[in-house]
């Protein structure tokens, strides 16, 4: 009998398939049992509980020992999305004192996965934060009737004082941005989002421990899963100790109530920031609890940017406190000797060019040129630089000079330890190539002489030139923080930095300084210094920089004592008119209060006369 060949073939396609059925079958229960976790997580969520223990965050002090950041209870109400069943919402909203609305909202927010990437409905997750001891127990009384929802205790940031918004900062809950960027982080928890709160975070922060509970089949805690032997406890935040002086800080923000602008003082020997003003400031206060968000798109709304840091993100032209730095750079290029005299015709004219200066007897040599703040002598200075033959062209001489500036700490950022420092500005030659195509001499960029054209400086940058100076040539880069607890501080702050010019140059910059206070060359634009300052050797320069849109700025710089300088400062108050209205009687009033730990009596009234004082700015964003 012939074979059936067609009867053979469907007996391999039959077996082909059953094969595959099985293969199919025992790939999925492979991807089920071994490849996925599902089941074992639900498994392990119905067993376990892994509650996790949030570190105390680590506490901030001044330099002098007094607590300004510190902690108190909150409590968060988190819940486990599976376990959520059969809720009253309304009571449950009653509770919290929110609308079914919001409820709802949230419970949205969190099952959102691009909002909420890590969402499982296996593990907890955050409904409400920051909650205060009285509105969690009102919660707690009712937990009982909403399985699913537990308390968990967390920290929140409290302030000893009313000042230091900008230095401290603050914390808030991490974006998905910082999510992504540290594993570290889950959906809502802190994190520093300004200030040292932001640059300390790693040693702030801590370290999360974990506790392993047991539940029965009701979902009851039974205890700790072996007895707590593979639970993790939480490691406290690392303590910090800032340079700044609070009374000193405050006095500051004192003065310079109802004015714009920055004072920052630094100890010269260290670099440590004893107080860094930005005004208008904001209470710190203003940042902490669930009225963090509303209070923050209220500062950002104000025309006058209390946010913003302007003692390292305001960039001004420094005005004739650089007259210092050009008289530095002329002695170290040759330009000048101490004892070189320049003409004044009450003002620098050369080629039918005039800038302008005020009255004096001339010529004069350095020492008197700072001490009178002569602009005429430096606007000489700066075209014989620009035009000497030596280099060869003025774009070379302007390369140079620009190499010495930077030097100095201007034109690029310091690496203060706070976020958000702005570089200012030094123009390069080929800055000036690209506006004059290639034509251009020493009289084209004159203003740069005198502090005033394209250049540009932080603050901060130019307090750092006054402690470069009383130091005779040598900063550490200035930085808030003075001690981590058990770590090292960066190795930029404990590194001496020196610039291109020579230390003995810096005695000539340092005589004309005291000049200036003391009057003794003639003149001396810095003479209410000595009289607010008696018995202290106090230097000093002013500074009246050019705004175009207003009155002028009004500026100081300075140290004290000229021979043991404990501190640098510099004052920048927005339309402040000259140096010495402003800037001058608040520099030594500062002085005064970090030298002496208090004003005199005679201070102490002229500090409320000032701080009483208000200059009007106009509703333009500023």
């Amino acid at each position: 009998m012939a074979k059936d060949y067609t009867f053979e073939k469907r007996k391999y396609i039959l077996g082909a398939i059953v094969v595959c059925i099985v293969l199919i079958y025992i790939l999925r229960l492979a991807g089920l049992q071994i490849f996925s976790d599902k089941y074992k997580r639900y498994a392990d969520s119905n067993a376990f509980l892994n509650k996790i223990q949030y570190p105390s965050r680590g506490a901030i002090y001044d330099r002098n020992g007094k607590l300004l950041v510190f902690n108190q209870p909150a409590y968060d109400i988190t819940f486990i999305p599976r376990e959520v069943t059969q809720l009253d919402t309304l009571d449950f909203c009653r509770s919290l004192g929110i609308t079914r609305e919001q409820f709802l909202q949230r419970m949205e927010e969190v099952r959102n996965f691009r909002k909420n990437p890590g969402y499982s409905k296996y593990t907890p997750q955050v409904f409400m934060t920051q909650l205060s001891a009285e509105e969690c127990g009102v919660f707690q009384e009712k937990l009982y009737k909403f399985p699913g929802f537990s308390i968990q205790r967390r920290t929140i940031r409290q302030y000893s004082y009313n000042s230091a918004g900008h230095v401290l900062g603050d914390i808030g809950e991490v974006s998905m941005r910082d999510i992504e960027k540290d594993d570290y982080y889950i959906r809502g928890d802190y994190i520093g989002k300004q200030g040292v709160e932001r640059s300390y975070e790693k040693y702030l922060r801590g370290e999360k421990g974990v506790e392993i509970l047991l539940r029965d089949a009701h979902g009851r805690i039974q205890g700790h899963y072996m007895d707590g032997q593979l639970d993790r406890p939480s490691v406290p935040g690392k303590n910090l100790k800032l340079g700044i002086d609070i009374d000193l800080q405050m006095l500051g923000e004192r003065l310079m109530q109802n004015k714009i602008g920055a004072i920052v003082a630094i100890e010269p020997k260290t670099g440590e920031i004893l107080c860094m003003v930005s005004s208008p400031s904001f209470d710190p206060h203003m940042m902490i609890g669930r009225q963090r968000g509303k209070n923050h798109q209220l500062l950002e709304k104000n025309r006058q940017k209390p946010l913003l840091n302007r003692a390292i993100m305001g960039t001004y032209p420094p005005g004739s406190t650089f007259k210092t730095t050009q008289g530095l750079i002329f002695l170290e290029e040759g330009i000048i000797q101490e004892d070189t005299p320049f003409p004044c015709s009450h003002g620098f004219i050369h080629r039918g060019l005039r800038v302008g200066c005020h009255g004096h007897a001339a010529p004069l040599p350095l020492i008197p040129a700072i001490a009178t703040s002569c602009n005429s002598y430096f606007c000489w200075g700066l075209y014989k630089m620009i035009g000497d033959k030596k280099y060869g062209s003025p774009q070379e001489a302007l390369t140079v000079w620009k190499d010495d500036m930077v030097s100095q700490g201007f034109g690029y950022q310091l690496g203060v330890d706070l976020p958000g420092e702005l570089r200012g500005f030094i123009p390069n030659s080929q800055y000036y190539d690209r506006i004059y195509r290639g034509s251009w001499n020493g009289l084209t960029i004159i203003s740069i002489a005198i502090g005033q054209g394209e250049i540009l400086a932080t603050p901060l940058q130019i307090a750092n030139l006054g402690a470069t100076i009383a130091n005779r040539g040598h900063f550490i880069t200035p930085h808030v923080v003075k001690e981590i607890q058990d770590n090292p501080l960066d190795s930029l702050y404990q590194t001496v930095r020196t610039p291109t010019i020579r230390k003995e140059y810096y005695e000539d910059i340092v005589k004309g300084m005291r000049a200036a206070v003391t009057g003794s060359t003639g003149s001396g634009t810095c003479r209410l210094v000595g009289t607010l300052l008696p018995g202290v050797e106090a230097c000093g320069k002013t500074g009246t920089a050019q705004n175009p849109h207003g009155k002028d700025h009004s500026v100081f710089m300075g140290f004290a004592p000229m021979n043991d300088p404990k501190i640098a400062i510099v004052v920048y108050v927005e339309n402040g008119g000259w140096g010495a209205t402003y800037g001058v009687p608040i520099g030594a009033l500062m002085m005064d209060q970090y030298l002496h730990g208090k004003l005199s009596p005679q201070n102490e009234i002229l500090a409320e006369d000032f701080s009483n004082r208000v200059i009007i700015y106009g509703n333009e964003e500023r």
